[in-house]
């Protein structure tokens, strides 16, 4: 803990008889290990302190902390006009600290036992653990199942068993036209994830997933967005290296482009699955699937550049970390997809797909024009099914060209 912010705390008069003062040692000794400045220190204590004063006037103690009082402190100091910006975030850390080291108790979960809760929680289980999905896809899945088990069953008691394929069938096709066509897709993958689960399970004897309307898929109707070998150079060329955000970006940006990994694979990757002595990384994929690729050399030297001199001292295991305070790995892939998004600014390029994934798909692209096959593409991108690589044989005009007939001419003319 910095000298002057612990001479602060022995000297402030408002810490006199102040429930929270034992506490605010510790607190700031956190914060300091979390990478926050002197003045943000100090601006956080300072309303700490005054919190304690609030705390001591109206016969509080420190049990008594929790959401809701901060919240009647922030409305006190607001109908005063003292509020600014981030107390409540001060206020909210200082309660999770204090939850962390057993100082006051965490907050009293809401018990739901109803049948609906019961077989969501289940599950929810079974995508984490079992099939390993990305919490965001939890996050979309779980909402579409509880809104079709509400109302398939309102008022009645939930019996899965008496789910029919028409109930399926009719809730998508009423839902379907107020959904746009990935919406609607992701809906319909979540039902068969759903009754696949049930019928694992033993819940169903009939597998629904069958009657789950299909949704069109566009995609294949497409040709994939990406960019020209030179035009990816000029993405990673706009990367300031003589700054510690410029080379942590750097090599996020040639793990993208050299390995073709997925944004939440580079937000995952920790600091153990760099193995130096054999010049491997280990990829933490979709559906708790991990491999082992090769690591080029420019990506290892990018890559040791960050480590070694920009990588924050911090508690997290994660290879890339927040510049700013509190240093922990990035939250998630959108983190990622505003980092390249930025680079493609730069570089003054504006491609139909400006997220992290214009990379993967120009990595394929460069690979199948110079000959490699689409085993060997899906090899490197990971796919577990040959049909995610299909996508990238519509690229191969040249090919393409020797399947197409000659457009015939009218009447046999010249």
């Amino acid at each position: 803990m910095p000298k002057d912010s612990f001479e602060h705390l022995e000297t402030d008069r408002r810490l006199q008889d102040n429930p929270l003062a034992s506490r605010l040692a510790p607190f700031t000794t956190s914060l300091v290990e979390n990478g926050y400045v002197k003045s943000t220190v100090q601006s956080k204590l300072n309303l700490l302190a005054t919190f304690g004063q609030w705390f001591e006037r109206r016969r509080l103690s420190i049990t008594d902390f929790d959401e809701q009082l901060a919240e009647r402190f922030i409305a006190d100091k607001r109908r005063r006009g003292r509020v600014h910006r981030g107390n409540r975030e001060t206020l909210l850390q200082f309660l999770d600290h204090l939850r962390k080291r057993d100082v006051i108790p965490g907050p009293t979960p809401t018990c739901d036992d109803s049948p609906l809760a019961a077989i969501l929680t289940r599950y929810e289980r079974h995508l984490r653990s079992e099939r390993g999905l990305a919490a965001a896809t939890v996050i979309n899945y779980l909402p579409c199942i509880r809104k079709f088990l509400t109302a398939r069953f309102r008022e009645k008691p939930l019996v899965i068993r008496e789910v029919r394929a028409s109930d399926v069938s009719d809730f998508i096709l009423r839902q379907a036209p107020t959904m746009s066509p990935r919406r609607a897709q992701l809906v319909t993958a979540a039902f068969r994830s759903f009754f696949h689960f049930l019928l694992k399970d033993g819940e169903l004897q009939v597998n629904l997933a069958l009657s789950v309307p299909s949704v069109a898929d566009r995609r294949p109707a497409t040709i994939p967005k990406y960019l020209s070998p030179d035009q990816v150079e000029r993405v990673l060329g706009t990367c300031n290296r003589q700054t510690a955000t410029g080379r942590r970006d750097y090599a996020i940006l040639l793990l993208l482009a050299r390995l073709g990994l997925r944004a939440g694979e580079v937000v995952s990757l920790r600091l153990d699955d760099v193995d130096w002595r054999t010049g491997e990384l280990l990829v933490r994929g979709k559906g708790l699937l991990h491999d082992r690729m090769p690591l080029p050399v420019d990506v290892g030297e990018a890559l040791t550049s960050y480590l070694r001199t920009d990588r924050p001292p911090c508690k997290t295991r994660r290879v890339f970390v927040c510049r700013k305070a509190p240093r922990s790995g990035f939250a998630g892939p959108s983190t990622l997809t505003t980092i390249v998004r930025r680079a493609l600014d730069r570089a003054d390029l504006y491609p139909a797909l400006r997220g992290a994934h214009v990379l993967r798909h120009s990595l394929a692209t460069t690979m199948l024009r110079s000959g490699a096959s689409m085993n060997e593409i899906g090899e490197i991108l990971r796919h577990r099914n040959p049909s995610s690589t299909e996508i990238y044989a519509k690229l191969d005009f040249d090919g393409l060209r020797t399947l197409a007939h000659p457009w015939p001419s009218v009447g046999g003319g010249r």
